[in-house]
């Protein structure tokens, strides 16, 4: 992501749907480190072999915290399909944290100290909109390319009936 702001009012220059992941940590008690902390660097452990490999389809994502206690990425992926693929994938960093998730689950060795959570959105063209003033490429921009406002519409309205070269073609069936 640029750090230099692009001046002007901007947009993201989706097309079709966009696939938003949202998966995070809480810390339920700070004094477990030994637990969340394997937690927060399996994610960064994720996030470095997907940014390694763009094949595998995150196209970009953004490191947030909610508060002391919660921390989460919001990620953009290239399909539903690809993102599946990777979370499934038994070559993958992902597969093998789940099995250690999963075999402590039915140990009954988690004990609450740290929570896990994610929620999936695909999100049809149409049903999305953004815009930057003074912004350099940020979140859906930093994953689709970031467009001068006035190519999707200076109003919200305009902007969400934006309808890509595919999105019209499958509309005139």
């Amino acid at each position: 992501m640029s750090a230099k702001p692009v001046l002007g009012r901007t947009t993201a220059d989706a097309e079709g749907d966009v696939v938003v992941l949202l998966i995070g940590m809480r810390i339920n008690h700070f004094w477990a480190v030994h637990q969340w902390l394997p937690v927060m660097l399996s994610m960064i452990r994720m996030l470095g072999e997907l940014a390694r490999d763009s094949d595998r389809g995150l196209l970009g994502r953004v490191l947030l915290t909610a508060s002391p206690r919660t921390y989460y990425v919001v990620q953009y992926w290239e399909s539903k399909e690809k993102l599946y693929a990777y979370a499934s994938a038994p070559d993958m960093f992902h597969h093998r944290v789940w099995g250690i998730i999963n075999r402590k689950e039915r140990a009954d060795r988690t004990r609450g100290h740290v929570g896990i959570w994610h929620e999936a959105y695909v999100v049809p063209e149409g049903a999305y909109e953004s815009i930057y003033a003074d912004m350099p490429a940020f979140g859906l921009a930093a994953a689709h390319g970031q467009v001068p406002v006035e190519r999707r519409g200076r109003r919200a309205e305009d902007r969400f009936a934006h309808r890509s070269a595919a999105g019209v073609t499958e509309g005139a069936g």
